[in-house]
């Protein structure tokens, strides 16, 4: 059975159903493959296994749910109904949900059974797992390097076999770019198309999904979580057919824009993220699309700060959410140096009226680039400027945080400018790193606006016709 958590759900599902094998085998088995690799990774804040048995000895063969007796952790930063919430940050204690958001609720109407909670970095600030409460989450494919964030337990977690699909989440690229750091499919959707009820439903830069293997995957899961919950501000349209049914589908000759310009103008891209785009560009061309070379207009002086602007009081939101628990102000003391910095900035510096100036002004910087995209069907960027950076790169309680809120932007510099858009955009696993390093390399394929079904056919093609698949980390074959 060592190969079951890394089998397409689908076919896990299908396994449960036809009676070959009971979901208490495979939830034993994503438990098994946690007790021997989670002390090496370090990906799960808690591990859920006598209720997820207990679950699993529930569900029968015949079971018609469609990921009935599936293992899956939730990443910590969504609420579970009794189990710790966390954000990864002390300030919150030990505080126990009440009770399910959308996406678990959606989750566990489909038959999965819950596993565990997954680690991120301290209210999920950064695109690395490394935080003064459970410490670092490893990459699997190299203990030295980070598996990205925010959601970097969860990619952590499914690269090493420890489940076979993990929940994240999505504000700044915190789902894409830890699947480009192990090699795995990470969807960021339409804004608005997955709800965040009850507690939100309107966020601006926020989406949840998962990270999978496969394309397919994510069609399917999107169908399982997207839609409108009673009372969102702002929801998606519906698509004309199951996201899953358009991705199985050959997309058509389309016209592509590739790119190698990051909108960040200080970021430097190594070798392996120019020739990423390059690789994605051939094998396009080569499956009968246009494909074209452009720069689109997103160098704009002062589009980081603006996004810092918005991005700054999410973060504060949850820590003022965190103050209401404590029953107290929080203090230097409380949290990750990096956490208070961006917090005194939002006390301090940033009012509510340039929060909601900031806002506008990135929506219409969104226009412009929408704009410019419009005649093209698909844009290909980098997934990520360089190589999986190595732990304490980024470092939250460094003397200068700030400074490695900046560095870390220069590691992704690709996939926040379509968090302020809203479109889709999706990363996808592409062939090995000529550099030595032992990860995956990966490009990001960017949709229209709520065309996520046209983009997982396109991306669905890149997997098919790249004839490569993502290896095993080597721990999770020993």
């Amino acid at each position: 059975m060592s190969d079951l958590m890394f089998r397409p759900v689908e076919e896990l599902a299908g396994l449960v159903r036809s009676g070959e094998i009971s979901a208490r085998e495979l939830v034993q088995e994503s438990i098994d493959r946690i007790d021997e690799l989670n002390p090496q990774i370090n990906a799960f804040v808690d591990v859920f296994a006598e209720d997820a048995l207990a679950e699993a000895d529930g569900i029968a063969e015949g079971d018609e749910r469609p990921f009935a007796g599936v293992p899956i952790a939730i990443k910590n930063n969504r609420a579970v109904a009794g189990r710790r919430l966390t954000q990864a940050a002390e300030f919150m204690g030990d505080f126990i949900a009440p009770h399910d958001d959308n996406v678990v609720a959606r989750l566990k109407r489909a038959g999965f059974v819950i596993v565990g909670s997954t680690t991120l970095p301290e209210w999920g600030i950064v695109p690395v797992t490394d935080t003064r409460r459970f410490g670092t989450t490893r990459n699997p494919y190299d203990l030295e390097r980070t598996p990205g964030g925010s959601s970097g337990g969860s990619a952590a977690a499914v690269a090493s076999g420890m489940v076979p699909i993990a929940h994240g989440n999505d504000g700044g690229g915190s789902t894409r770019i830890p699947a480009a750091c192990v090699g795995l499919v990470g969807l960021k959707a339409q804004r608005g198309r997955v709800s965040t009820a009850p507690v939100g439903g309107g966020e601006f830069l926020v989406t949840d999904g998962v990270l999978t293997r496969t394309v397919g995957e994510s069609a399917a899961l999107l169908d399982i979580l997207a839609g409108y919950e009673t009372g969102d501000p702002l929801w998606a349209p519906d698509p004309p057919e199951p996201f899953a049914a358009t991705a199985g589908r050959e997309p058509g000759r389309l016209k592509i824009a590739v790119t190698t310009l990051s909108p960040v103008e200080e970021a430097e891209l190594d070798a392996d993220a120019v020739r990423s785009v390059e690789v994605a560009a051939d094998l396009l061309r080569a499956a009968g699309h246009e494909v074209v070379e452009a720069d689109p207009p997103w160098r704009v002086p002062g589009v980081l700060e603006l996004f810092t602007a918005c991005f700054g009081p999410l973060v504060s939101l949850n820590i003022a959410f965190a103050q209401l628990l404590a029953g107290r102000e929080i203090t230097a003391e409380d949290t990750e140096p990096l956490s208070w910095a961006i917090w005194r900035m939002c006390q301090d510096n940033i009012t509510s009226v340039d929060a909601a100036a900031a806002q506008v002004q990135l929506e219409g910087f969104s226009r412009q680039v929408l704009g410019w995209m419009a005649p093209y069907d698909a844009l290909v960027t980098p997934a990520l400027a360089e190589a999986p950076i190595t732990h304490g790169t980024v470092d939250t309680c460094a003397a200068d945080p700030m400074a490695s809120f900046t560095r870390s932007g220069l590691f992704t510099p690709f996939t926040a400018l379509f968090n302020v858009s809203g479109q889709p955009a999706i990363n996808v696993p592409l062939c090995d790193r000529e550099d030595g390093v032992a990860t995956p390399l990966s490009v990001q394929v960017v949709g229209r606006p709520a065309q996520e079904g046209a983009l997982l056919a396109l991306a669905a093609q890149l997997e098919a016709v790249r004839e490569w698949s993502p290896p095993r980390p080597a721990l999770a074959t020993a």
